[in-house]
């Protein structure tokens, strides 16, 4: 650990950051190696950085260090051309942390037992970088927090090494600083939303703008020199709380709105009115409607929880957040409408729960990709077993389901062959994926819940069909 041995200036310390950028031989650690902290590191190879990335799981070092991908949507053909090129580098050894310019921060923040935000993973890790923490290094939070975790969780962490990043306001016009304090600062400080949609193949990783805001003006000055190295698009805010603020206003908009479209769902279920149609209609408008759809619940690493970081903040602030917690009320609450809506559609063919034989197609959060963080799926599925149900699953994308925070359920996938299905009392689709037969699996399956509208185009045994 650096002894503090004098402030050296800001604009030096800027100044060596960026030259090193400009040059490319700037080294880039980056923390995480999952769904977000993947993607971005080869990102940073394809444009001529030297990346190392950092890991607790032994067996994706491994498995990057062999030239092979553990994520479906990622090429291993990609991380085998980088790995030999010795443009990526996996460790499980964070004292190399000492040796990077830039370190990139993509860990989980999830939610604790009890709804709140769950730090555990940030803290540690920037606890780790505290211990190797050089001048000039710049730190990025990546993981979607509550605006004000960058300047009250992580600054004092990293200030415990004995060097200093004060905070300072500054102003820009989204494209570059108009106006700062000077300020002199040991190590530079940041944050930069991730904003990945595993899947979305409209839209690449360097595509979408990158989000940035410092703690102080150079802060923010060296992460867009960094990052516009990149990504096609930076936009600076005026603060690391900003740019917090901006990730979770993106997906709490997503969050309230989905729960409008599910409990529209609800309503229009009683009145004997099909949702779907409605919104198909409604998509008509050229202006001042964006569609949402209704689902089994939300899932993924963000739209679930965030909302709630906001709403836990806010209490700080003695300010309600009634509109989002409702919201959260109404998502959380849908694979309880799945189950019910099973319930009553065996109750009407004279048959009960316990016991009953259930089949769950599709895990994944959505479709056509293998995350499978806060699906709903896994929560349909412990409801069904506490009912009585004996349930099984199948998922091209998780041969076998694996043991995670919330659920250990010890299942292999069950292929859905004619025969399989006839053995099911019910088959739910709770993820949409592209490869299902869904005119095979009406015409084999006794009765089927759809929560995801997959069966709309199914003309024959519709009698079978119960859309939730």
């Amino acid at each position: 650990m650096d002894s503090n041995k004098g402030i050296v200036a800001t604009s030096e310390i800027l100044a060596a950051f960026q030259s090193k950028i400009e040059a490319k031989t700037a080294q880039v650690g980056i923390i995480g190696l999952g769904y977000v902290g993947l993607p971005l590191a080869l990102l940073f190879t394809h444009n001529g950085f030297a990346v190392l990335g950092f890991d607790l799981d032994l067996s994706k070092v491994a498995t990057l260090q062999r030239g092979e991908s553990y994520i479906r949507h990622i090429s291993g053909t990609v991380i085998a051309e980088q790995i030999q090129q010795k443009r990526l580098m996996a460790t499980t050894d964070f004292s190399q942390l000492r040796r990077m310019d830039a370190i990139l921060i993509c860990v989980p923040t999830p939610l604790d037992r009890h709804r709140e935000p769950d730090l555990s993973f940030v803290r540690n890790t920037v606890e780790v970088i505290a211990s190797h923490l050089r001048r000039g290094q710049l730190v990025v939070l990546e993981s979607t927090t509550y605006p004000g975790t960058t300047e009250e969780v992580v600054l004092p962490i990293l200030e415990r090494s004995g060097l200093r990043c004060p905070i300072s306001p500054y102003r820009t016009n989204g494209l570059e600083i108009t106006a700062g304090e000077k300020q002199e600062a040991d190590f530079l400080l940041a944050f930069s939303p991730e904003r990945e949609d595993p899947g979305n193949k409209q839209f690449q990783t360097q595509q979408v703008p990158k989000i940035l805001g410092g703690v102080n003006a150079s802060s923010a000055r060296a992460a867009q020199t960094l990052y516009a190295c990149a990504f096609e698009r930076t936009q600076l805010v005026s603060s690391a709380r900003a740019a917090e603020m901006t990730k979770i206003l993106e997906n709490t908009y997503r969050c309230v709105n989905i729960a409008l479209v599910n409990e529209l769902k609800l309503l229009c279920l009683r009145m004997g009115i099909d949702i779907w149609e409605v919104i198909e209609a409604a998509k008509t408008k050229p202006f001042g409607f964006t569609a949402f759809y209704p689902g089994p619940g939300l899932g993924g690493h963000c739209i679930p929880i965030d909302p709630f970081y906001l709403t836990w903040k806010a209490r700080e602030y003695e300010f309600p957040t009634r509109f989002i917690e409702l919201a959260g009320e109404i998502n959380s609450a849908m694979p309880e409408h799945v189950v019910a809506s099973v319930v009553n559609a065996m109750n009407q063919r004279k048959q009960c729960l316990q016991d009953a034989r259930v089949l769950v197609l599709g895990i994944a959060y959505k479709k056509d990709i293998d995350d499978a963080r806060e699906s709903p799926s896994l929560r349909i599925m412990e409801l069904l077993e506490a009912g009585g149900a004996r349930v099984d699953y199948h998922d091209p994308y998780f041969p076998r389901l694996p043991k995670m925070r919330k659920y250990d359920f010890d299942l292999e996938s069950v292929e859905p062959t004619p025969e399989a299905l006839a053995e099911y009392d019910v088959v739910v689709i709770a993820t949409d994926h592209s490869s299902f037969d869904y005119p095979a699996i009406v015409k084999h399956a006794r009765l089927v819940i759809d929560t995801r509208n997959a069966t709309h185009a199914v003309q024959e045994h519709r009698e079978k069909i119960v859309r939730c």
